[in-house]
C-alpha cells in the first residue's frame, strides 16, 4: 500500500524579551494550507519542499495540513499556541488514516503559558495518536533536550547556519519516517546537553571550530547527528547548545555518539563562544575611516538587533557620514504609510524606526527623501529558502543624506541580493551595507564583502549572554557563567523514548 505522510508545520524563533507578542493573526497571515502547500512549496529549498520530493519519489502520498512561518520575532500568543496545536489534531483525525507524518517545529519557540511550545505540540499529538510515527524537522538554532522529543520517533534539524539546507532537512526527515515504516523499527534516538550557551553571531557553521564538528557529524554512518547552536534569546529552562542523535544501530549507539560529540563542543566550549570579534559602535567607525571601501562594500553587521529596528548604528552612521551607505529592510510599519502618503519625489519628516523596545535605541528624526512607495513582494532566489515568497507589505524607499533605507511594514531578513535587486540596484552601488543577521548573511556576503565587521549594541541580542535576563534557565550549571570543569556539569544524556 502507498504510505500516507502528513505534514504540518508551525514555526517561530522567539526572543523571549521582546515586549510584543506574535498574535494569531500574524501567524495567519503567512499560513498555507492543503492543497496550497504543494503550489507554494513545490521545488523549494523548504522543509515542505523537500518532505514533498521524498513522498514523491518514493512513492508516498504526501498529506498537507498547514504551514506557518514567522522567522525570528517575540514570543508567540498562548492563543496562536493553541490554535494551532487544534489545528493539527483536528487534521491528523480528518486526514486519517495516516501512516506517519512530519512536523516542521522551531525548537526556540516560547510563550507566557509554557514551558516549552514543542514539546507541548508534539506530547499532544502523541497523547492523541500513540501509535503514529513522529518525525520532527528542526530549526539548528532550537532549544532542544530529550522531554521536548520524548514523544517523536525521528527527530534531525539544520546542519547548516546559514540554513541553506532546510530542503534537505525535509528529506532527512522523510526519509527516516518512510524507513522506519517499511522495516517496522524505530532507530535509536537520544538528545545530549553539554551545557554551552553561545550567542547566535557565533553559531555559523563556516567557523573554525564549530565547522569541523559538523563536518566530523555529518560522515557518521547509518545515523543523523544534528549538532544544535540553540537560541540564547529564548529564556527556557533547556536553552543552549545540545546533540540530537538518530541511529539505525540502536539506541545504546545513539546516546554514545550524541554524548561523544556533546563532549567535543565542551571541550571547545571557550572557542565556540569566541569565534569571531566583536566591534563597539565607535570602533567599526574608526575601521571605516581607516580603511575606507575599495570597491566593494564592507558589510556591518548590527547583530544585537532582534526586532530588525534598532537605530543606534543607523544613528551613528547618519552623524558620521562614512560614504554611500545602504540599510535594507529596516522595519517601521508608520514610516511607511506616513511615506506612501507624501508620495515619491516629496521630502519628510520622520520619526524613523527604534520603535518595537527601548533597548532599540529610540527613533531617528530624519528629513527623508521619498524615492518609491508602494507594496512589495519577491520570490526569494538565494539559497536561503530559494523560491519562497516573501510579503514586505506597504514599503518605502528613501533617502538620507547618503544613507538610502528600504522601509518595510513586515519583518524580512535582508541575507542576500534580493534585497538590493528587488529595486532595481545591486550592492556593489554601495561602499557600506548595514544588515542585522546574524548568520544567514554570510552565504551571499562572504564572498561579495571587502570584509565583514560584527558590531555589538545594547539591544535585545548582545554578544555577551551574561547580559540576558534569564529567568527560565538555571545559568548557575551553564557556560559562561561555570567557566571551569570542576564546576560545569559534564554533558548529559538520556532515552528520548
Amino acid at each position: 500500500m502507498t504510505p500516507r505522510i502528513a505534514f504540518a508545520g508551525f514555526n517561530l524563533e522567539s526572543v523571549s524579551s521582546v515586549p510584543q507578542r506574535v498574535e494569531l493573526d500574524e501567524f495567519q497571515r503567512v499560513c498555507t494550507r492543503g492543497d496550497e502547500i504543494p503550489a507554494r512549496f513545490r521545488g523549494t529549498n523548504t522543509v515542505p519542499g523537500g518532505c514533498m520530493a521524498i513522498c514523491e519519489a518514493e512513492g508516498a502520498e504526501f498529506v498537507p495540513l498547514f504551514h506557518t512561518l514567522l522567522g525570528a520575532l517575540g514570543p508567540a500568543s498562548d492563543e496562536a499556541v493553541q490554535f494551532y496545536t487544534r489545528e493539527l489534531l483536528d487534521g491528523v483525525a480528518q486526514a486519517a488514516p495516516l501512516d506517519g507524518i512530519v512536523l516542521f517545529l522551531h525548537g526556540a519557540c516560547w510563550a507566557e503559558g509554557y514551558a516549552d511550545v514543542e514539546r507541548h505540540v508534539i506530547d499532544s499529538l502523541r497523547a492523541a495518536k500513540p501509535d503514529l510515527p513522529i518525525a520532527v524537522a528542526l530549526d539548528y538554532h532550537g532549544n532542544v533536550d530529550a522531554r521536548m522529543l520524548r514523544g517523536a520517533d525521528i527527530a534531525v534539524a539544520y546542519r547548516h547556519s546559514p540554513h541553506i539546507d532546510m530542503g534537505e532537512t525535509g528529506e532527512r526527515a522523510t526519509r527516516a519516517l518512510l524507513r522506519m515504516i517499511r522495516e517496522g523499527r524505530r532507530p535509536g534516538l537520544a538528545v545530549a546537553r553539554p551545557g554551552i550557551v553561545i550567542p547566535s553571531i557565533m553559531s555559523a557553521t563556516s567557523l573554525m571550530p564549530l565547522s569541523r564538528i559538523m563536518a566530523e557529524a555529518r560522515k557518521a554512518p547509518d545515523c543523523d547527528i544534528s549538532v544544535m547552536a540553540g537560541f540564547s534569546y529564548a529564556d527556557a529552562g533547556n536553552t543552549g547548545m545540545s546533540v540530537i542523535c538518530m541511529d539505525w544501530a540502536g539506541q545504546t549507539s545513539a546516546e554514545a555518539r550524541a554524548l561523544e560529540f556533546s563532549g567535543k563542543l565542551y571541550d571547545l566550549r571557550a572557542e565556540l563562544s569566541a569565534a569571531v570579534p566583536v566591534l563597539t559602535v565607535d570602533e567599526a567607525l574608526a575601521d571605516l575611516a581607516a580603511h575606507p571601501a575599495t570597491g566593494r562594500p564592507v558589510v556591518l553587521l548590527e547583530h544585537a538587533d532582534r526586532m530588525n529596528d534598532s537605530t543606534h548604528f543607523l544613528r551613528a552612521l547618519l552623524e558620521h557620514d562614512p560614504g554611500p551607505v545602504m540599510v535594507p529592510f529596516l522595519l517601521d510599519p508608520e514610516s511607511a504609510v506616513q511615506a506612501h502618503a507624501a508620495g515619491a519625489g516629496n521630502r519628510i519628516a520622520l520619526s524613523l524606526a527604534g520603535k518595537s523596545a527601548p533597548e532599540t535605541g529610540g527613533p531617528v528624526a530624519v528629513q527623508a527623501d521619498i524615492l518609491w512607495t508602494g507594496q512589495k513582494s519577491f520570490t526569494v532566489s538565494g539559497r536561503y529558502q530559494q523560491g519562497s515568497h516573501v510579503d514586505l507589505g506597504l514599503t518605502a524607499l528613501i533617502q538620507i543624506g547618503r544613507v538610502r533605507v528600504s522601509v518595510v511594514s513586515h519583518f524580512a531578513f535582508a541575507v542576500d541580493g534580493d534585497a538590493f535587486t528587488i529595486f532595481g540596484e545591486s550592492p556593489q552601488d554601495y561602499e557600506i551595507i548595514l544588515l542585522r543577521s546574524k548568520t544567514h548573511f554570510r552565504d551571499f556576503y562572504e564572498p561579495l564583502a571587502e570584509r565583514i565587521l560584527v558590531v555589538d549594541t545594547p539591544d535585545l541580542g548582545p554578544a555577551n549572554v551574561q547580559l540576558i535576563p534569564y529567568r527560565r534557565l538555571d545559568t548557575a550549571r551553564m557556560w559562561p557563567w561555570c567557566k571551569t570543569p570542576d564546576n560545569t556539569k559534564k554533558p548529559e544524556t538520556g532515552e528520548v523514548k
